[in-house]
């Protein structure tokens, strides 16, 4: 979108460098300019941040909006057995954004679409959320274990793989 066309649509226009890399199916929902440079592209399938990889809804722990920087916590997921993940926390990205526009509703909205069921574990040493989450470009569920930090490891490696061998197909060891 050029520049006219853009503030016309109240929209920054979409890096070529992500543009050239959606999906067939991927749209672009919200733009905004990071400060310091670079733009955050919001999609139908997940966010790009001003350098790197997308991170798709279903890889995004949690959102948050400080009224000055979006703030996303990323995961990373070791793979139980097929359909079920166990979940860590990554680094999380900071985006300070001087004029957000529709991009932390639309992060907020989208990471919260992708849950569709949520349920509380308590365990040794904490608790743990099992999600089930639809993953953008796909059809079904993925079943996703993700442990607060300080959860008994063991705990929440039996929880993740007695959840795979209870799904149909499941082997989780």
């Amino acid at each position: 979108m050029s520049g006219f066309w853009g503030r016309l649509f109240g929209r920054d226009p979409v890096p070529a460098a992500v543009a050239d890399r959606l999906g067939s199916e991927e749209a672009v929902v919200a733009v905004a300019t990071v400060a310091g440079g670079g733009t955050l592209v919001v999609t139908s399938w997940g966010v790009w941040p001003p350098a790197g990889e997308r991170i798709g809804w279903h890889e995004i722990a949690k959102a948050t909006w400080d009224r000055t920087a979006l703030v996303v916590t990323p995961t990373t997921a070791e793979e139980i057995a097929p359909g079920t993940e166990l979940l860590s926390d990554a680094v999380p990205q900071r985006f300070r954004l001087p004029e957000p526009g529709k991009v932390p509703q639309a992060v907020r909205d989208r990471v919260d679409q992708s849950i569709r069921s949520r349920n509380r574990r308590e365990l040794p040493g904490g608790g743990a959320w099992v999600l089930q989450r639809r993953i953008p470009g796909r059809d079904g569920l993925i079943v996703q274990v993700r442990p607060d930090t300080g959860t008994d490891p063991v705990a929440v490696r039996r929880l993740a793989e007695g959840i795979a061998d209870r799904l149909p197909g499941g082997d989780a060891g």
